[in-house]
């Protein structure tokens, strides 16, 4: 599997490289985990960037492209781009949201025009809903070492800052004179 800087990115979808960033700060696309000039993204990234500019071209807002992207595997997203799928142009695309792309795929094949109707597909519920942007925050240990954290944080993390704060404190009072 092929990995992109930022800037091969940009050049193979057209978009900055800080529409590119902006599309990661709104959890458009995956963070790569890493910062600086030598950070790489998945291949996914690129068809996901790909899929991102047909929805924009078919004016869908950036809140409903989120929700789209976080409802397909990296595999549905890349079949999207390919074959115009849902969010494409292509005939694959009947409904308004990926799913009800996957109830016409699930029911390809089924036309029974006399049968009662397929019972709604509930989506499951989803974690990251609402979207939260990330802060971070500094925390100065001493002049030469500080710890970054990111908020928000879960309640087992938060635990955790709190023993390694209470644990600099006292090594802290160990190496007094």
């Amino acid at each position: 599997m092929s990995e992109h800087t930022i800037s091969e990115l940009a050049a193979l979808t057209g978009l900055s490289v800080r529409t590119i960033r902006y599309y990661v700060a709104e959890g458009l696309i995956p963070s790569s985990g890493m910062e600086g000039p030598g950070t790489r993204y998945r291949a996914a990234t690129l068809a996901r960037l790909r899929l991102i500019a047909k929805l924009k071209d078919a004016h869908q807002p950036l809140a409903e492209i989120r929700k789209r992207l976080r409802a397909m595997s990296d595999q549905e997203v890349q079949e999207a781009v390919t074959s115009g799928g849902p969010g494409g142009t292509g005939e694959a695309e009947r409904g308004d949201s990926a799913l009800d792309y996957i109830r016409l795929v699930l029911n390809e094949g089924k036309h029974q025009p006399d049968a009662a109707p397929a019972a709604p597909i509930t989506p499951a519920p989803d974690p990251l809903e609402p979207f939260e942007r990330s802060r971070w925050e500094h925390v100065v240990i001493t002049p030469d070492i500080e710890i970054h954290i990111r908020r928000p944080l879960s309640r087992r993390d938060i635990k955790m800052v709190e023993r390694l704060l209470a644990f600099a404190k006292q090594l802290q009072g160990e190496d007094a004179p």
